[in-house]
């Protein structure tokens, strides 16, 4: 008779038990021994691993779809990806210990990936081995960001423009790096909303075509924050979606100021004309009659509006021919090549052999030696 007084319900022989601990070998209690050892071995499956797994992933960007969402993995070789897998999918019996395994993968073919896995564990004190075999299949799809991208999906627009002139080369060519730089931030956190879906130049400006309206915002505010000037934005129907709400896009429109560092303009004041250095907020420069600061605020109503007089680009070097006083010099004049008498500004080095200048409709003006770079 068996000293435990069970027997094994499917065999019917004794269990046995360890006569110094009064257990059965290899088990904590005696409620998990309830057959025999090759009984439950008979029965016993290390590895529960489905017949198949499918993997899919994006054929245009290598994302992979995992629970409800695509992952971005940057991966174009999906062993890996089908190993991940394969270890999520497999579950290992809840009574081995000291479990172990290794894989070895084999490609069948473009989209198929057999999986090897090998396994061993200790149960019941006893060590188990087993083989299992997966196959994965790729399946290539197309991902939902991938696939607004191909359907030129857009959520908001931002307009650049500027007041009374079109935007530079340069306010353009850096609209175009704040988008990249902003959806590749956003990319960066795992937003995969994220995307530029069209750049387009007009003869006013250049618009930027983006797939959130939160993009469109940010886009639209950095650009203020480094040339100046204001942004509106608007909201049009587009659409509703399969719960019924309505879908509107945003358009955000730039305005930047009428004036760029480097412009030289004539505010209208009898003061003379004044070399832009900033537009951030209010226009700042410095007057090229005397050198003193100069700044406007854009909201101020009263106050005439400047006309622009040309670039610091435009300026020609000339000889400084004579001091005449603290206030005054002569300098050649580039089109005509006679002795002239300017202004002198604080700026001026009254060493110097020649001096650039600008000359406009308000006449001529000696400009700051650095202001072809600055400009």
């Amino acid at each position: 008779m068996s000293e435990s007084g069970e027997f094994c319900p499917n065999c019917g022989d004794p269990i046995e038990v360890d006569r110094s601990t009064r257990a059965y070998p290899g088990a904590a209690t005696r409620r998990e021994r309830k057959l025999c050892d090759s009984c439950y071995f008979d029965r016993f499956d290390l590895v529960d691993a489905p017949e198949r797994i499918e993997v899919r992933v994006c054929a245009q960007c290598g994302a992979v779809h995992r629970g409800n969402r695509w992952v971005d993995v940057g991966a174009r070789d999906y062993t890996d990806v089908a190993i991940e897998e394969v270890s999520d999918a497999l579950g290992v019996h809840v009574d081995a210990d000291d479990v172990s395994w290794q894989v070895d993968p084999e490609q069948v073919d473009q989209n198929t990936i057999r999986m090897h896995s090998y396994f061993s564990g200790v149960v019941r004190g006893t060590v188990v081995e087993e083989d299992v075999t997966v196959p994965v299949k790729i399946s290539r799809q197309t991902c939902t960001r991938c696939g607004r991208i191909a359907g030129d999906y857009y959520a908001s627009t931002v307009q650049v423009r500027a007041v009374g002139r079109t935007p530079t080369a340069e306010e353009t060519e850096r609209a175009r790096e704040i988008a990249t730089e902003i959806v590749e931030e956003m990319e960066a956190t795992g937003d995969r909303d994220a995307f530029v879906t069209d750049v387009s130049e007009t003869e006013d400006g250049l618009d930027l075509k983006v797939s959130t309206t939160n993009i469109g915002k940010k886009i639209a505010s950095k650009l203020i924050e480094e040339f100046g000037g204001d942004f509106s934005d608007s909201e049009t129907l587009v659409t509703e979606d399969e719960d019924g709400n309505e879908v509107y896009r945003v358009t955000y429109a730039v305005r930047l100021p009428p004036f760029t560092p480097g412009d030289v303009i004539d505010p209208r004041d009898e003061g003379g004309p004044v070399l832009v250095r900033s537009v951030r907020s209010n226009l700042k420069g410095r007057r090229l009659t005397t050198g003193e600061p100069f700044e406007l605020r854009f909201d101020d109503d009263d106050a005439p509006e400047p006309r622009k007089l040309g670039r610091v680009e435009d300026a020609e070097e000339t000889t400084l021919v004579a001091t005449e006083d603290e206030h005054a010099v002569q300098v050649l004049d580039p089109e005509t090549y006679r002795t002239k008498t300017v202004a002198r500004p604080d700026y001026l080095d009254v060493d110097a052999d020649s001096v650039p200048v600008l000359k406009s409709r308000a006449g001529l003006h000696v400009l700051p030696d650095e202001s072809r770079e600055s400009g």
